[in-house]
């Protein structure tokens, strides 16, 4: 039995990878097929642990958080820290309000029942809008507004599920002690990000370790203990631990592409592997009794609350009604209304087993309309900057010590056109500058020279940490948002 256990992870895992192909030549998100793919395990394997789903998905949200957090630059997140506080905070907040009385109405449950769903379902994931997006770029300022959003408000929405789950225990409890508790949450769990942060940093750069290896098990290893020590202190764990991979993730560590890398194949797996969970929790026989309510709870929350949560929270921050109508339709579903379905279910909250099935059809019905669509309404706003230039090679700056220099990749395109008249030597870069490698036509040029700039040429720049901004105006390239 074991064997045939393990046998069937592979198996899992190769279809869930074999999926994201799929996906893109059907133009449906692949967390619809990994959903699709547990609900057909469901027929030949009974699954019912709320309990062990939650310790994997509490394990998965950190995994996917800490990557997250890794790959936000804070000189990118800073420039959109007031729009995308407000969308993680007011507008977890509104939508939550939103959807709950919408789903007092039609589910007829209790008002603090109905809060619960919508607080459940009040976050969304980048990941997975970014996934669908396929190969264009859409607006800098949004794309940078939605990925932090996306890592803020899953604590948001955490914090406020568990304080609802409190109150729906505890009705007795006073709104002040609730809101103090929320509070501290967010306090503590910031706090304990960045000291974790700190100590990260200084014991990834001083301890010597006999494997490589090593290091990003000992990162991801760090970003449990964050989690952890802030739950222990009745603090936000998941705020905790995407503050403390911000921190990291713009900092200098020894193998730093290593750890990257590592964590980014992990966050794939455990995202595979929770969406097919969902599909193994589902009973179909129990959807059908409640499918035109969480169809219409789906369209309820992506034509309704999301748009009204983006309009109230975005008001005065220079976002075009284009940009607002983006922003609402990105309000993509990820893995963490599954994990927090699961909370209800343990805590044996009354109407919990409905609460999970409606959560099934919103994270459903959001993968499919929104994720189908979202990129044909980015380009029907007009909202694309082109499209991404696949490169068949890439390089980066491996180093087993602190580095100061880093590389830069860089796409000649039109505006780049002047640079053509001059040769390699004649470029005006900044000294201790060296270009290491150009890719043209999928093959790598020696940059000797004389050797001349094309259009869709990509350039690797050696330079010295903190100059990018020189090089960005030299290839005329604008860094604002």
């Amino acid at each position: 039995m074991t064997d045939f256990i393990i046998f069937l992870l592979g198996l899992l895992l190769i279809i869930g990878v074999l999926t994201t192909k799929f996906s893109s030549w059907l133009g449906v998100p692949s967390l619809v097929f990994y959903i699709l793919v547990g609900m057909i395990l469901s027929k030949f394997i009974y699954f019912d642990n709320a309990f062990l789903t939650q310790i994997f998905g509490i394990f998965a949200l950190i995994v996917i958080l800490f990557e997250g957090g890794m790959n936000t630059k804070w000189n990118t997140l800073k420039k959109v820290i007031v729009p995308s506080s407000s969308l993680a905070t007011f507008g977890v907040l509104i939508t939550a309000i939103c959807v709950g009385a919408f789903a007092k109405y039609i589910l007829n449950i209790s008002w603090a029942e109905g809060l619960l769903l919508g607080a459940i379902v009040s976050s969304t994931d980048a990941a997975a809008i970014f996934a669908t997006l396929g190969s264009v770029y859409v607006n800098r300022r949004l794309s940078a507004t939605l990925e932090a959003e996306s890592g803020m408000n899953d604590p948001m929405a955490v914090i406020l599920t568990l304080s609802l789950i409190t109150f729906v225990q505890n009705p007795e409890i006073s709104i002040l002690h609730t809101l103090l508790g929320f509070f501290w949450q967010i306090i503590s769990g910031i706090l304990i990000g960045l000291g974790m942060g700190k100590l990260t940093i200084w014991c990834m750069n001083k301890i010597h370790l006999d494997s490589s290896g090593l290091y990003p098990i000992l990162s991801l290893s760090f970003a449990v203990l964050s989690y952890s020590t802030a739950a222990l202190m009745k603090g936000s764990g998941f705020l905790a631990v995407y503050i403390m991979a911000v921190f990291v993730g713009n900092s200098q560590i020894v193998y730093r592409h290593s750890v990257f890398r590592f964590n980014e194949g992990l966050a794939w797996m455990m995202q595979i592997f929770m969406f097919i969970l969902l599909g193994l929790l589902v009973f179909p026989n129990e959807l059908v009794e409640v499918a035109w309510e969480g169809i219409v709870l789906a369209i309820f929350l992506i034509i309704v609350a999301r748009p009204i949560s983006v309009m109230v929270s975005t008001i005065k921050m220079r976002f075009s009604m284009k940009e607002k109508l983006f922003l609402s339709w990105a309000g993509l579903k990820g893995a963490v209304p599954i994990v927090l379905a699961t909370y209800p279910l343990i805590a044996n909250i009354e109407n919990s087993q409905l609460i999970f099935n409606i959560v099934f059809f919103i994270v459903l019905i959001s993968a499919l309309i929104q994720g189908s669509t979202i990129s044909l309404l980015a380009k029907h706003l007009g909202l694309l900057h082109g499209e991404k230039k696949e490169v068949a090679h890439s390089l980066e700056l491996m180093s087993t010590t602190k580095a100061d220099k880093e590389i830069v990749e860089i796409h000649i395109g039109s505006k780049q056109s002047h640079l053509s008249k001059m040769t390699v030597s004649q470029l005006p870069l900044p000294k201790d500058c060296l270009i290491t490698a150009i890719i043209r036509n999928e093959k790598i040029i020696t940059p000797k020279g004389n050797a001349r700039l094309l259009e869709n040429d990509v350039v690797y720049i050696l330079i010295e940490k903190g100059k990018i901004s020189e090089i960005y105006k030299i290839f005329s390239i604008n860094e604002d948002i």
